[in-house]
């Protein structure tokens, strides 16, 4: 009896998490696709057409540009905790405390320090490299500690075969290691991806509000800022919306090809 109702109560559970999922999706497609129209694509933004073509084109420069800074950062400081240092290390466990309590600083607070070091102190300006620093730092820790849990999966048997058949540590955590681990290495990027493009708080005090397609040090604005801002001042709400769907088929590409690239990384 006591088994039924914990199984009951799982499945209720991943019922009603489903149907708080699709009501969200559904509401804003109703909300947003009968405003789709082509004027919202048009390449350069104005007060009439309210184009959102310059902040798709500055989030998926912002991404890039973020997950190029911290992705090898994170993951090459996994290897080294995982592969390298030596069990028991303290050094080892403060890095680990340190990244868990990064994660949970509000990103508010990562906008303030990049405002006060990269905006201000390095005279960056508000610019697209200030707001891709900026998240590069906010995303660490979740992609380090996402790698080192893939890594600590791999059986230490895969280790051991590879070390009897006379390879080296290098050869073995590029060949053996980080290719199995690395389904669970992409989940952390794809973690980061919509962490990333939902990001609104970090990137006003960094990157700024500037419709435009930005250059390294030239400010732009993100699909999420330029929904916030549209929505913000109360005359644009059906583009809002409307860029509310747009921005979440985004998210949906980017989580497909990353899933798509785990799956055939992990056939080969």
């Amino acid at each position: 009896m006591k088994a039924r109702v914990q199984k009951g109560l799982v499945y209720a559970a991943a019922l009603l998490t489903f149907a708080v999922l699709l009501f969200l999706i559904g509401y804003i497609l109703w909300s947003g696709v009968p405003h789709l129209k082509a004027s919202l694509f048009a390449l350069e933004y104005n007060s009439d057409n309210v184009s959102m073509f310059p902040a798709i084109v500055t989030t998926l420069e912002m991404t890039l540009l973020a997950l190029a800074m911290a992705v090898p950062f994170g993951l090459f400081t996994a290897i080294y905790l995982n592969e390298y240092a030596a069990r028991g290390n303290r050094l080892v466990a403060l890095i680990r405390v340190t990244a868990e309590t990064l994660s949970g600083i509000p990103s508010i607070v990562y906008g303030l320090f990049g405002m006060l070091f990269f905006v201000t102190r390095l005279h960056w300006g508000y610019s697209l490299l200030a707001g891709a620093m900026t998240l590069a730092i906010m995303i660490l820790p979740l992609v380090m500690r996402t790698a080192e849990e893939a890594l600590m999966a791999v059986p230490d048997s895969f280790r051991e075969a590879s070390f009897g058949l006379g390879a080296g540590r290098l050869r073995t955590v590029f060949r053996i290691v980080l290719p199995s681990a690395m389904p669970g290495i992409l989940s952390g990027v794809i973690l980061s991806i919509g962490r990333i493009v939902g990001e609104t708080a970090a990137l006003i005090f960094t990157a700024g509000t500037m419709a435009q397609i930005p250059g390294l040090l030239q400010s732009g604005r993100t699909l999420a800022i330029h929904m916030y801002v549209l929505s913000g001042e109360g005359l644009h709400m059906n583009e809002a919306y409307a860029t509310a769907v747009v921005l979440l088929a985004v998210v949906l590409l980017m989580n497909t090809l990353s899933a798509l690239i785990a799956r055939r990384i992990t056939k080969k």
